[in-house]
């Protein structure tokens, strides 16, 4: 049956349409706005698979030909590895549908999404999210939705739903917002340093927008939805889990008090093996059943202790920042560096200057991007006191990564001020909870280590919640055992003066306004205490860049002489970086970037395109070149590239009878400059300066 259902979202109408394309999938909608548009499939296995988590993969894939192009490399298509754009999109789809599948659901699911047609001006991610909240609800999936996704940006002073990709930078604030009928369920964005009740107002802007999208996908669900599966969540069996709490509830929650993560968890195996083993004696072969009683005591407890008790794990309170250690310039080869320790989470930060040629290259469905900053994230496996396989950049790596990234431009200095391409490593060496916000602190001090002029400095905070029926408790910098038992991770990164980053995850089906704003204000308090010890440790961005970076000069010079500088093949400028160890950039107003490993270098280049692009002067004397010989007079090469007649009467203060009597080719002599004619003719001398 195929239905189309439609209502206008912003400046463009948004249709979702079924029943025409991959009609063998769970559930399968087009969804277009404007001339883009993204195929959403799911599928549901129907063969249980006990993982002991949801088996839920989410996959966003671009073609490169749905912008009408062939993809530029060496394959001309598109090859396995994600790109970080489309890894990005995937991770945004499965956070906020993950939560609404049933508790203890262990059939797998996978949804993908497909660009098929993209318009350059309308991005295809929140279409990717409503698409798998729609075909999820169509399916046979057992599905808490709909929810729904809009971006909100505001430009000029005004809140802007879906705004085309040409008026993003323009806005001093791009989020954005899923959510469901009544709450907010996810927020994921940046912002130029706006206010805490400016972010409040986008946010429930753009739940207010989603209405008319969650409304079409239930009209949807009743025209053509599948009857849902039936399921039962497994209950425990009630004796057992009063047994088991009653032999393990003391001890572990002793255990769980452990203020350090290592010795906690240390204390939380030895309860739960000593457990495992009295009851396989009672019990035998209900070992996973025990554990999953055991895990399940294991989080009660944990909540209790915050809602009930009111204390954490650790002993802090609710507001309380960990202890924190800054320590700038720790390594001396990096252009900047700093160790940023907060509690049991540490990160290293490390800096790297370079040029032009470095930025990074990236093929996107809008055409190529160059990126001047880059920020990586790396989470090893000491980190967190365990062993894997080491491989490339994870999903989870690359989330951080963009998050932090986000976080740190807006204060960067612009192009004109600090003409460098720069590139952040955050090396996760502990970890205990909000590793990305450690990683925002630590790149900021290193890019104020190695002398980047930063326009300020930018803290991170990750913020958490509990909360049962009336009582809730917001956390202030969570604990890795905090996130895991709570219900929200609300990550909050900005300056002094706002709000630079924002990202929100929870596990309940929403979160309220009235929330939202306690957990903001809470993690703004922390953000500054956090800034207080940044700036206690390095005050301002030191005077001078690293010795080891390069240095980069600029020269302007005749747009017509830039043929000169690059010669036949570019067989010249070729020569001259060679020549000097320089690396050279010539823009198409004449703009010259010199960047060398040192002053040294970075004059001698500049010296010789001086030279080629130099321009003869009336009166000047210069030593050139004989290059040509003819009957009426010799020609110099004053220049590189710049040629001048002596005349037969100019060559000597006598009478000449043959110009080779004075002068032959090759010979190196000194002439003046008589004239330069309005055709660029150049009459020279050499009795003027024998004279």
């Amino acid at each position: 049956m195929e239905v189309e259902l439609s209502t206008t979202i912003g400046e463009n109408e948004l249709k979702i349409q079924t029943g025409r394309l991959a009609k063998q999938a769970s559930g399968a909608v087009l969804v277009q706005y404007g001339e883009t548009i993204v195929l959403v499939t799911v599928v549901g296995s129907r063969e249980e698979r006990n993982m002991g988590f949801l088996p839920l993969t989410v996959e966003y894939m671009e073609k490169i030909y749905a912008a009408g192009r062939i993809p530029g490399n060496y394959f001309r298509r598109e090859i396995g590895r994600p790109s970080e754009k489309e890894t990005l999109t995937a991770r945004l789809i499965d956070r906020p549908i993950r939560p609404l599948f049933p508790k203890g659901y262990s059939f797998e699911i996978q949804v993908i999404a497909t660009v098929l047609s993209m318009d350059k001006e309308n991005d295809p991610d929140c279409l990717a999210m409503i698409g798998a909240s729609a075909a999820l609800e169509i399916s046979d999936i057992p599905f808490a939705g709909p929810i729904a996704c809009v971006r909100v940006c505001r430009i000029d002073g005004e809140l802007v739903v879906n705004p085309p990709i040409s008026k993003w930078p323009e806005a001093d604030m791009n989020i954005m917002v899923a959510g469901s009928k009544t709450g907010v369920v996810m927020v994921e964005g940046a912002a130029k340093i706006v206010d805490e009740a400016d972010a409040i107002e986008a946010i429930f802007f753009g739940h207010k927008a989603i209405q008319p999208i969650i409304a079409m996908q239930e009209e949807l669900k009743a025209k053509c939805g599948k009857p849902k599966r039936d399921y039962e969540p497994p209950e425990p069996d009630a004796d057992l889990a009063e047994a088991v709490a009653a032999e393990s509830t003391k001890k572990l929650r002793e255990a769980i008090l452990v203020p350090d993560k290592m010795g906690r968890q240390a204390a939380i195996r030895e309860v739960k093996s000593n457990i495992i083993a009295k009851f396989e004696e009672t019990h035998p072969d209900r070992e996973d059943e025990v554990r999953d009683i055991f895990n399940t005591l294991k989080k009660k407890i944990s909540r209790d202790l915050i809602l009930k008790e009111k204390r954490r794990m650790d002993g802090r309170r609710f507001d309380e920042i960990r202890p924190i250690a800054c320590q700038p310039g720790i390594l001396p080869r990096p252009h900047g560096s700093a160790l940023f320790t907060r509690g049991e989470t540490q990160v290293l930060g490390t800096l790297t200057l370079g040029s032009g040629p470095d930025e990074q290259r990236i093929e996107t469905l809008n055409g190529e991007e160059f990126r001047p900053f880059m920020l990586h994230y790396n989470f090893p496996p000491y980190s967190v006191g365990e062993t894997r396989r080491m491989g490339g950049p994870s999903r989870r790596d690359i989330g951080h990564g963009g998050l932090s990234t986000r976080a740190v431009e807006p204060v960067l200095p612009d192009k004109e001020d600090f003409d460098y391409t720069i590139r952040i490593v955050s090396e996760v060496l502990e970890s205990n909870g909000s590793s990305s916000m450690g990683t925002v602190c630590a790149a900021i001090l290193s890019l104020m280590d190695g002398g980047v002029p930063i326009k300020t400095p930018v803290a991170g905070v990750a913020m958490g919640l509990v909360s049962e029926g009336d009582q809730v408790a917001i956390l202030s910098d969570i604990l890795g055992d905090e996130d895991h038992t709570g219900d929200m991770d609300f990550k909050v990164a900005g300056t002094r003066g706002g709000i630079t980053a924002l990202q929100m995850d929870i596990k309940i089906h929403e979160l309220s306004r009235d929330i939202m704003e306690e957990a903001l204000a809470q993690a703004k308090k922390g953000r500054l205490h956090i800034i207080d010890e940044m700036e206690a440790s390095l005050g301002a961005p030191r005077n001078t860049i690293s010795s080891y970076a390069p240095v980069i000069v600029t020269v302007e010079i005749n747009p017509d002489k830039i043929r000169d500088i690059i010669g036949p093949g570019g067989k010249m400028i070729r020569a001259i970086q060679a020549d000097t160890g320089t690396r050279i950039e010539i823009d198409d107003s004449g703009l010259v970037k010199i960047a060398a490993t040192s002053k040294e270098e970075s004059d001698a280049a500049i010296a010789r395109i001086k030279e080629i692009t130099a321009v003869p002067e009336v009166g000047t004397i210069y030593e050139g070149k004989v290059v040509k010989i003819m009957d009426f007079g010799a020609f110099v090469q004053i220049l590189p590239g710049t040629d001048g007649l002596v005349h037969i009467s100019q060559l000597a203060n006598h009478r000449v009878k043959q110009v080779t009597d004075v002068v032959k080719e090759g010979d190196v002599i000194k002439v003046k400059v008589l004239e330069i004619g309005r055709d660029g003719k150049i009459r020279l001398s050499h009795k003027a300066v024998t004279d």
